[in-house]
């Protein structure tokens, strides 16, 4: 047994969820020595989009980062993976006043950004040219506001309007294979458009975060490598992995789950290929045992951030030698600032023996507290 599998082995809550030894093994020749020698950071990510809690993290406020859709439900996509459903419980604002309205109901309630996005046309192209005055009146009002725009597909015209609104954060999904965005997504559109997409934010003042959907090729890996490098190309600020989740697929075109085991070597692609890049492990993914599989993988093959991560992963993080930290945002939307991702104040720093206390004593059932361990606002 590798020195890593010892440790995992300690971890209760990943004791009964099988890992590949030699995927563990190999993670552990490229990553042991170096978070041995040095206390590598792994960002812990409570976004609101979502219930979460497990026995170590409690979420933040439901309402510190909502989504909000310009199209309410709608979209004319119609992606087989999704069917316009994932609209459904965001926030609808699909005029400018509305949207407005919105936003200074999120600030009275103490939220600190937003995410925004909507509905696809046939071109995979968000209609936001209306929306643009009342984002920039949104920044100019509620500075620390922080907006992140799911761009789809722009031009280097669109994606200066963007910049010129305020938006903080672009984030888009880089798809690789033709194929998939024929078959999956339902486009006329080519490899290039995404790239040339990809290539007009980076050349912004926004920070601009790609998304890879790894297996969304109706459960398969496909064009995931050439996403890969795609981004290397065109360097972006952070990159976010995602497991798709197909729960509106079609009888007709039904997807597979990706096995933990190709999730996790593909982590280890995207850390060899991506070095100087931020990798994060979105929280869109597959519940039960795989999530703490693949959960579990993204640490050991160095992975910057986990968003919503499974029950154990702190423990585990603190057993490697990396250094966890808890931060109550969107993983897409703090980069840079004080306090978050790449800022100079950590989040809630975990204490593995106050982690592993806690865990016993709850499975014990007496004297822990609900709700695991508090998470505090990064920067206070």
């Amino acid at each position: 047994m590798s020195d890593w599998q010892s440790r995992l082995a300690r971890v209760e809550p990943l004791e009964d969820i099988p890992l590949d030894p030699d995927l563990v093994r190999t993670l552990e020749a490229a990553h042991g020595a170096r978070f041995d020698g040095e206390a590598t950071p792994v960002d812990l990510y409570t976004p609101t989009f979502k219930t979460y809690q497990t026995s170590e993290i409690r979420s933040c406020g439901k309402n510190a980062w909502p989504a909000v859709s310009v199209t309410g439900s709608h979209c004319k996509l119609q992606c087989d993976h999704c069917k316009g459903q994932l609209l459904e419980p965001m926030i609808p604002a699909t005029t400018p006043g509305e949207l407005w309205q919105v936003v200074q109901g999120i600030v009275a309630d103490g939220g600190r950004g937003m995410l925004l996005t909507g509905g696809s046309n046939h071109r995979n192209e968000v209609e936001y040219g209306p929306f643009y005055d009342t984002i920039r009146r949104i920044k100019d009002h509620f500075p620390g506001f922080r907006i992140a725009l799911h761009t789809a597909l722009v031009d280097d015209d669109t994606a200066r309007c963007m910049e010129q609104a305020g938006v903080d954060t672009a984030m888009m999904d880089v798809i690789g294979a033709q194929e998939t965005i024929t078959r999956v997504y339902h486009l006329r559109r080519s490899v290039e458009d995404f790239e040339a997409t990809l290539e007009a934010l980076v050349k912004t003042r926004m920070k601009v975060v790609p998304h890879i959907v790894m297996g969304l090729h109706y459960g398969r890996f496909l064009g995931e490598w050439e996403a890969l490098r795609m981004i290397r190309r065109h360097p972006p600020d952070a990159v976010v992995l995602v497991v798709v989740m197909p729960f509106y697929a079609p009888e007709r075109k039904p997807f597979a789950t990706p096995g933990a085991g190709e999730v996790g070597r593909y982590f280890l692609e995207a850390r060899r290929t991506l070095k100087d890049t931020r990798l994060l492990l979105g929280c869109a993914r597959p519940a039960g045992e795989v999530k703490g599989a693949m959960d579990a993988y993204a640490v050991m093959a160095g992975l910057d951030g986990i968003a919503h991560p499974a029950d154990g992963i702190v423990e585990l993080a603190t057993r490697l030698g990396r250094r966890a930290r808890v931060i109550p945002a969107c993983c897409s939307m703090t980069l840079g600032e004080a306090g978050t991702a790449n800022g100079t104040e950590a989040g809630l720093e975990i204490d593995l023996e106050a982690v592993i206390a806690d865990e016993r004593a709850r499975r014990r059932g007496v004297g822990v507290a609900p709700g695991g361990i508090p998470v505090v606002a990064a920067g206070g």
